[in-house]
């Protein structure tokens, strides 16, 4: 007992004398957890710096505060954006052909342009005080989304001024000069933006950009003043071929330090009028056929003033921290607003189709396979209007939430692209032939390049999302980094002393709760409600502690080499972000007052979140380098298994009716969707035939009634039916009419374009002499 008593008081001597512990204990921890550490370039390490964490923290914490997410307001449009939404925004649509657009202009008519400028389409996020509109995250993604519904061209053209771009970097980081010069042209169309980033030789690796300015003395204006010799190649660059304004990243060196001390100051941003001498406005691209302008700038020893860097010569390298802190305009609104539209039009013009289609003698929604396809549509756009909503909403919170904008563009898009994937297989062949009356085609051409801009989504969910987020987003491995980074040792130490007793607790607290949450199938889990969807928070508080403890085993496992297993890390991205639009889709259910008509898409949205979870935890457990311990992780999150799976056969079967059905459900799930007036529009026309095939749902009844009693022949043509019914009295002149009407309406609705053959080949002849 003697000797155990002195193995405890030396114990804790160790532990609770603080000089004594860090030389013993947290030294060697230390030093092994600064070699482990992942390589950090310089760029990672901004990008990682710059925005917030938001709700993506809680999730990271395990311990996520729903009553703190149910009370953050709900995005709302203000008196003036709803006014703007209701008569400039449906003037615009209104003015919109797409055909037209894309096959025979290549470009938006003159009168458009005019609309656009005139009416402040690129002035949403500039201040009012320079001429602009100055509309919330939320009013302008609901713009480009409405738009997008109507023609993607049109929308790209008015997302591009008013996300990543001169006017929101000038607003950041402009000096005030550079604001009164040029935010006015911008605000009322006099000046049309582009934004030169990528390259040839660089992409999404920033510190590979060849683009050089050299800062030396030359001559403006006939004086000679300090300024840079800039040599650029860029391509892809949307608005390029129209622009009057350049916007440009390069890396700027400065060998005579001439406007500061370092001579190599990094990635800079400037901004160059595009008649000014040596710039080069080169060939137009052809992105996917779609007619908005994209195509490639030059210059050639280019010597601007230093004045015209955007924050002036001070911010000279600083250009990389300003394009990341800016991303989240195109990853947090614009491309999400993009996928929503396509979800919106998918999904009432899917919904419609299904209903008006009929084969073998039934509407072909009635099918399951079909069903299958639809309940997907369904239930992707239901997430995709909750996330965008909860992710415009927390940029109008005033945060910058990295980690959440990556998440929404990469889950966005590859929604939308499932989406209008299963959109152009149930109409088959009514998707694929393209004319005027085709809504489809250019939403399903349109889809890659969303996927592929604001940096491609193999890049995004494989290194961004868990990459950042795992530092961004847990509560200690940042300020152990910093930690670590300290250039005083003994300081440094002495914070990862403190930090790492916390983190052991932290690690002990998830394993423990993970452990019984799983064994208790998460019933003890707090939940903010109670009802049908109080089972849904209680199974993402248990995921959220698995997360945070799985984040923590890997990272600590794998150190360093996490960076490099990149579908190790996509899993637990996939994790959290679907953790995030499960979020998302609970809290878009309370925002609206928890429509008892909304519970299949909600039932469907978190049926499918809560199973794609189960699959990326286990991809976890099935691929982790060391086996013990995926064995303990596996242990500790589903100790009797993973029961999670899709939706059920019932929730797939009343999601799909519910977009066969005339509602406030319907109307709710597409109110983005701009729909026509008349029957010369595609999708007015489609509304219109299923609204009136619908009301004759009861006169059909009594017509096949009649069939079954062999009162009427069967195999009938839908005219023939009707006469045979009039005959036999079976309905009456005015039913008859009413079923003549609807089934006109809905054989036109299901009709494709047809083309004069020579003038077909002709024109595909041109186009390839134009491309070549």
């Amino acid at each position: 007992m003697t000797i155990f008593m002195l193995l405890l008081v030396l114990l804790a001597v160790v532990l609770l004398v603080g000089d004594i512990r860090r030389t013993l204990i947290i030294k060697p921890i230390f030093s092994m957890f600064k070699k482990v550490l992942p390589p950090l370039s310089n760029t990672e390490r901004e990008a990682m710096e710059a925005g917030d964490t938001w709700w993506d923290g809680d999730l990271f914490s395990g311990k996520p505060d729903w009553q703190k997410l149910h009370s953050i307001s709900k995005p709302a449009l203000s008196a003036d954006e709803q006014a703007f939404m209701d008569n400039q925004v449906k003037t615009l649509l209104a003015m919109l052909d797409d055909y037209e657009i894309v096959h025979e202009h290549n470009d938006l008519p003159k009168p458009v342009w005019d609309y656009l400028g005139k009416e402040g389409f690129f002035s949403l996020i500039i201040p009012k005080q320079y001429g602009g509109l100055e509309f919330s995250a939320i009013a302008n993604s609901a713009i480009v989304s409405a738009i997008a519904s109507r023609s993607l061209s049109a929308a790209v053209t008015v997302m591009v001024p008013n996300s990543l771009g001169p006017g929101e970097l000038l607003m950041h980081y402009g000096t005030e000069e550079q604001k009164q010069r040029w935010l006015p042209g911008l605000a009322n169309g006099a000046e049309v933006p582009c934004f030169a980033l990528t390259g040839p030789q660089a992409g999404s690796d920033a510190g590979a950009i060849p683009d050089t300015g050299v800062v030396c003395k030359g001559l403006y204006n006939g004086e000679e003043v300090i300024g840079i010799k800039l040599n650029f190649a860029k391509r892809y660059i949307t608005l390029a071929p129209v622009a009057t304004v350049v916007g440009l990243a390069f890396k700027l060196s400065d060998p005579d330090g001439l406007i500061g001390d370092d001579a190599n100051p990094g990635i800079t941003c400037a901004l160059i009028p595009a008649d000014h001498p040596g710039i080069e406005i080169g060939k137009r691209h052809n992105p996917l056929s779609l007619a908005f302008m994209n195509g490639t700038v030059y210059g050639n020893d280019v010597f601007i003033p230093a004045d015209w860097i955007i924050g002036g010569p001070e911010y000279a390298g600083r250009g990389w921290r300003m394009l990341v802190e800016c991303l989240s305009a195109g990853r947090g609104i614009s491309l999400p607003a993009l996928s929503t539209a396509t979800g919106h039009l998918a999904a009432r013009m899917t919904g419609a189709y299904s209903y008006v289609r009929r084969q073998f003698g039934l509407p072909i929604g009635q099918f399951e396979g079909v069903q299958e396809a639809m309940a997907r549509i369904g239930g992707y756009t239901y997430v995709l209007e909750a996330v965008r909503k909860m992710t415009a909403g927390a940029l109008d919170l005033g945060t910058s939430p990295s980690v959440v904008t990556a998440i929404a563009k990469y889950h966005m898009t590859e929604m939308g692209r499932q989406v209008i994937n299963d959109a152009m297989d149930i109409h088959a062949g009514r998707g694929i032939q393209l004319g005027p009356k085709n809504y489809l085609g250019h939403h399903y051409m349109g889809i890659p390049i969303s996927i592929t801009v604001e940096g491609a989504n193999i890049l995004t969910r494989n290194l961004m999302i868990f990459g950042q987020g795992a530092t961004r987003c847990h509560p200690f491995v940042l300020k152990e980094m910093e930690a670590a980074a300290n250039p005083n040792p003994d300081e440094g130490l002495r914070q990862f002393d403190q930090l790492l007793s916390q983190h052991v607790l932290f690690a002990a607290g998830n394993v423990a709760n993970s452990l019984f949450m799983g064994l208790t199938g998460s019933h003890f889990a707090s939940a903010p409600v109670s009802g049908e969807t109080k089972r849904y928070y209680q199974h993402l508080s248990r995921f959220s502690r698995g997360l945070a403890m799985c984040a923590d085993f890997a990272m600590l496992v794998l150190g360093g080499d996490l960076k490099r297993k990149e579908m190790i890390s996509a899993r637990l991205g996939d994790v959290l972000s679907h953790l995030y639009m499960a979020s998302a889709v609970l809290k878009h259910y309370e925002d609206d007052g928890r429509q008892q008509g909304d519970l299949p898409l909600v039932h469907y949205a978190m049926q499918w979140h809560l199973a794609e979870i189960g699959k990326a935890f286990d991809g976890l457990f099935n691929n982790f380098p060391n086996r013990f311990v995926a064995r303990v992780m596996k242990l500790c999150v589903f100790p009797l298994g993973n029961h999670f799976s899709p939706a059920t056969d019932k929730v797939v079967n009343e999601v799909a009716n519910t977009l066969m059905t005339p509602s406030v459900v319907r109307e709710r799930l597409t109110h983005l969707c701009f729909v026509g007036d008349s029957q010369t529009d595609p999708t007015g026309l489609m509304e219109q035939a299923f609204v009136a095939m619908y009301n004759v749902k009861g006169l059909e009844c009594k017509l096949k009634a009649a069939q079954r009693s062999g009162q009427l022949a069967t195999k009938l043509s839908p005219a023939e039916l009707i006469e045979q019914g009039l005959q036999h009295q079976v309905i009456t002149d005015a039913e008859a009419e009413q079923l003549s009407h609807a089934y006109g309406l809905a054989a036109e609705a299901i009709g494709v374009d047809e083309f004069d053959t020579e003038r077909s080949l002709a024109g595909q002849a041109q186009h390839t002499h134009d491309a070549a």
